[in-house]
């Protein structure tokens, strides 16, 4: 007898935040946060929901999306993606400020596609009264925004409950008044509201707690659309809190899907932390990193004679493995290493803010290398030249080889480790004086800078010049060589769990990116060229 089909979670490792799944015929398509990285909203496919493949991302135009000057973790929250009408459908919110006391300029959207890959249509504007949309289609082919309102501006009520709209398709514009359909549970902090109707029950499933140690899933019900609801007598439906073995942390932000095997699922996020280093070893959020970030997980579920959902295994943890009743499809084995070799960058790779453009990040300017004009500085919300890929591993390596002989010291490139603007590790190249360049590790912490110098070199040096950086869980550590065969190793192991949430109220969401980055402070005017970029797992 064949072992049934195990699906190992995280299933979407590494920043892959705010999942919102959708099944098409065997189809299954999750959507998730990008918040400052452009393209916007990740899109991973699957045929069996064991193995995931990273489709593409739909938002790759700035109409449908200008992030210009947002903040870290600005940018995409929780987008929803729909199919009905023999269309997908994807909402989504463009955050352009957020702050601790009060949240504001949260502008939500509409696109639609025929095909998952697009193109995806020009924007509908909705509104800007809150964060978290999604859109439900109802079986009577009436449409409604659902989202989380953000109360007045400087009150404790951030988060002021769970509101209703139609929309009206044809017009694309929202129609009616907004009603207000549940104030949330004693939970708090209700967000990222999905609604789903089974069985003539509308069941209203959202995330509670906040997206940290006390996330959840809550779920409630109707039998009307505008309400009462009622709230799950076993809420929360599934939490990580107060669960210190766990190794799925802060589990909550769900919606629901139906396989065609007839089987049910919720999809949620979760972080994996990790202590920090010469940190007290106690259940707060400050002494630990999530440093790849909230990931995506599933989780099965069964609906009793009662009508409410709840985790098969009848409890409400989050499960590592979990078993599914449909045949295995599996995906050809990604290409990690890109020679910049082709059209465009491997898949994986995203920029800061705003697209490519020829003009700062060309692969034709030098067949073969992939070219990077300096632009900002690091601490820049504009014009920063960075093309990065998500660390989706606790041990990693990545490797390139660069191009590059500055002659300024307002001139840098080289290898980053990067968070956001405010954390990050970069091994980086830049002027020592005449006929001279120096390579270096420059750090940021919670806007506090240092600075070690590794070396100092000829400017023939700069011709051809390797950097590696590898990760052990905490540890990351850098390497550099003249030839690719023979490594020095950088005398100083850094700590990489400074890059990861919760670190400190400059940082957010998101999660560790690799990459490679220029800056030129002095004119704009020098160019990195870099040979290739190999990412390979370790674990």
């Amino acid at each position: 007898m064949n072992s049934p089909l195990l699906i190992k979670n995280p299933v979407l490792t590494g920043f892959n935040p705010d999942p919102s799944i959708c099944r098409v015929g065997d189809d299954y398509y999750i959507a998730t946060s990008t918040f400052e990285w452009f393209p916007g909203v990740q899109i991973h496919h699957s045929r069996d929901l064991a193995h995931w493949r990273l489709l593409g991302r739909a938002l790759d135009r700035v109409s449908q999306l200008d992030m210009k000057g947002c903040p870290n973790s600005g940018g995409v929250w929780a987008p929803c993606l729909t199919h009905a009408d023999g269309k997908f459908w994807l909402v989504y919110t463009n955050v352009r400020h957020h702050a601790a006391g009060v949240v504001i300029d949260t502008p939500n959207y509409l696109v639609t596609a025929e095909t998952i890959t697009g193109p995806w249509s020009e924007p509908v504007y909705l509104n800007s009264i809150g964060f978290d949309p999604s859109l439900f289609h109802d079986d009577d082919g009436r449409k409604y925004i659902v989202q989380m309102q953000m109360g007045e501006a400087f009150t404790p009520r951030r988060f002021d409950g769970i509101i209703l709209q139609e929309y009206d398709a044809a017009n694309q514009r929202l129609t009616g008044d907004a009603i207000k359909i549940w104030e949330g549970s004693a939970i708090g902090i209700t967000e990222g509201p999905h609604l789903l109707k089974k069985d003539g029950w509308y069941y209203l499933i959202t995330a509670e707690g906040g997206t940290a140690l006390r996330h959840a899933i809550s779920v409630c019900r109707s039998k009307t659309i505008h309400g009462p609801y009622e709230l799950h007598p076993q809420n929360p439906l599934l939490t990580s809190f107060q669960k210190d073995g766990l190794a799925l942390q802060s589990a909550g932000h769900g919606c629901f899907v139906e396989t065609s095997a007839g089987e049910w699922f919720t999809v949620h996020l979760c972080h994996r932390p990790l202590q920090r280093p010469g940190r007290l070893v106690m259940d707060r959020e400050e002494n630990k990193s999530a440093p790849l970030g909230r990931e995506t997980c599933l989780q099965k579920l069964r609906w009793d004679t009662d009508a409410w959902p709840r985790l098969a295994d009848g409890g409400n943890s989050p499960a590592e493995t979990v078993p599914v009743a449909l045949p295995a499809h599996p995906w050809p084995a990604e290409k990690l290493r890109d020679d910049f070799a082709e059209a465009t960058p491997n898949l994986h790779f995203q920029t800061l803010r705003e697209p490519a453009d020829e003009s700062w990040c060309s692969l034709i300017r030098r067949p073969g290398w992939l070219s990077l004009r300096g632009r900002d500085s690091l601490a820049s919300t504009f014009d920063q030249s960075l093309l990065a890929r998500r660390l989706q591993q606790f041990h990693a390596r990545a490797e390139t080889c660069l191009s590059f002989q500055p002659t300024h010291f307002k001139q840098a490139a080289g290898l980053i480790a990067y968070y956001d603007r405010f954390h990050y590790h970069y091994f980086r190249v830049t002027a020592a004086g005449s006929g001279k360049i120096k390579l270096g590790v420059i750090s940021s912490e919670n806007t506090k800078g240092s600075r070690l110098e590794v070396a100092e070199l000829p400017l023939a040096a700069g011709g051809k010049l390797f950097l590696r950086m590898e990760n052990h869980c905490a540890e990351l550590r850098f390497a550099w060589s003249l030839d690719g065969q023979k490594w020095e190793w950088v005398d100083r192991v850094f700590e990489a769990t400074m890059l990861g949430d919760w670190v400190s109220p400059h940082s957010n969401f998101t999660g560790t990116f690799w990459g490679l980055c220029c800056q030129d402070l002095l004119d704009r005017s020098i160019w990195a060229e870099f040979d290739y970029f190999d990412y390979q797992p370790l674990d």
